[in-house]
């Protein structure tokens, strides 16, 4: 609940700005702030300025940036009384965490790319900023320029979604886009990603689904009005993804993408509604909008009651992409400092309950080793029968000594399709099953 009323702000007194990080998106943001300010100031109706920039190391030269700006004591700038506007850009979760407080509890606005932060600590900055009146504004959290948050938060919020299914991640795309325009293994298809610079050192939290997680939950959260964290999103990554699943997808007609997927559930025997949030490589269908998406590019498809399907799609990272979606939000929340007002903060009226992920139906694409041998298929058949699942399609290849077996199924629980997998791990004309991928859209 709101208890401050913001006053607009004198006529000609500038927006000053806090700058906290001057990284890739950081020094981004600075130099089009300063090359831009003429037209800021007529979209604002209010001139911006950045009155200090953190830094770890403040003695460290940063062309352009006079050296009275920076300082080592971001909490002593965020407090400081010339401060309207505080933009973060760190990354990491505590100390980030520790400093948007600050700026909110203090009564300034906040404009953020920091999804590990959002998908963590949604809610108390949320009410921090309601408390104090204040905006939080983090386009850049999801997807870069893609201006997904603002349209779940404004240009949707007449309409009801049902699903958002997205590629929210450029590093597993460009490994997974490798692996089936090369026919490269996983491990070749990373150390050509890091290479070029689109995976990190450690890749972990990009290619086990981390970063695409973090962005799950806010994605649900603002589509559904219930709030989601990190620890609410079904997670699994891309590096057990071999060169033989993207060559078995690949004939079945599929791609595979690592999707974050929200979803709206309904019981169709109670007719309650729930959420589910998951990250997960997944099968889609090549004449899917989805499956053309290459490199590292993002894309999110959303699903609306009146709207229909709306596809978003550009670059998801980097400093200028990140950086103009900061500066968006930084338009938007010196524009409300300037006249005095706010726009609408987060809401979670529906509360809907969060979906078990065994709960959640789907298709699954099942690979095994099985023995080349009459009444091996009338005996794995046999095992998904005898749990409630049919068998969609079923295609064979044989080997020296044993052969392979990919089996599609019909819809079935997660729950159930665990069921299935051990009980086939049981079978002695089962050899192996290499691996489970999901069918998503």
């Amino acid at each position: 609940m709101t208890t401050t009323n913001r006053t607009a702000k004198p006529e000609g007194e500038p927006v000053g700005i806090a700058l906290l990080g001057f990284g890739t998106v950081g020094a981004e943001v600075f130099r089009l702030v300063q090359e831009n300010a003429n037209a800021f100031a007529h979209r604002i109706g209010g001139p911006v300025e950045i009155r200090g920039v953190a830094v770890h190391n403040k003695d460290k030269l940063r062309p352009g940036v006079p050296q009275e700006l920076l300082t080592d004591d971001a909490k002593a700038l965020v407090l400081r009384d010339d401060i309207d506007l505080v933009v973060e850009v760190i990354g990491g979760i505590d100390f980030p965490r520790e400093l948007v407080l600050a700026a909110l509890n203090a009564g300034k606005s906040v404009v953020t790319a920091n999804k590990a932060l959002v998908a963590a600590h949604a809610d108390e900055l949320a009410e921090a900023a309601d408390r104090a009146g204040v905006d939080l504004y983090f386009e850049a959290a999801v997807a870069a320029a893609i201006p997904v948050v603002g349209m779940l938060r404004r240009s949707l919020a007449g309409d009801q979604v049902q699903r958002i299914s997205g590629i929210v991640n450029g590093t597993t795309n460009f490994i997974l886009d490798a692996m089936e325009s090369t026919g490269a293994s996983y491990e070749d298809a990373l150390a050509e990603a890091t290479r070029l610079g689109y995976a990190e050192a450690d890749p972990t939290a990009d290619v086990e689904g981390h970063d695409a997680a973090s962005k799950a939950a806010i994605l649900a959260s603002l589509g559904f009005y219930t709030r989601l964290t990190f620890d609410d999103v079904y997670c699994e990554g891309i590096s057990k993804v071999t060169a033989d699943d993207i060559k078995a997808a690949n004939q079945a007609g599929y791609s595979i993408k690592l999707l974050a997927i929200c979803e709206r559930l309904v019981d169709e025997e109670t007719g309650k509604e729930s959420v589910n949030a998951r990250v997960h490589p997944t099968l889609v269908p090549k004449d899917h909008p989805l499956a053309s998406v290459s490199q590292s590019y993002n894309a999110i498809f959303v699903e609306a009651e009146a709207a229909g399907s709306l596809m978003f799609y550009g670059n998801g990272a980097g400093g200028n992409p990140t950086a103009s979606a900061v500066l968006g939000d930084v338009v938007g929340a010196a524009r409300n400092i300037v006249h005095g007002g706010r726009a609408p903060g987060e809401n979670t009226y529906a509360n809907l309950p969060i979906a078990e992920f065994g709960e959640v139906e789907t298709r699954y694409h099942v690979d095994m080793e099985v023995e080349d041998r009459t009444g091996v298929l009338s005996a794995i058949a046999g095992v998904f029968a005898r749990h409630g699942v049919s068998l969609r399609t079923v295609r064979q290849e044989d080997g020296e000594s044993s052969a392979r077996l990919i089996v599609v199924t019909h819809a079935a629980k997660e729950a159930v399709l665990e069921d299935i997998v051990a009980a086939l791990g049981e079978l002695e004309e089962v050899k192996a099953v290499h691996s489970v991928i999901r069918l998503g859209v």
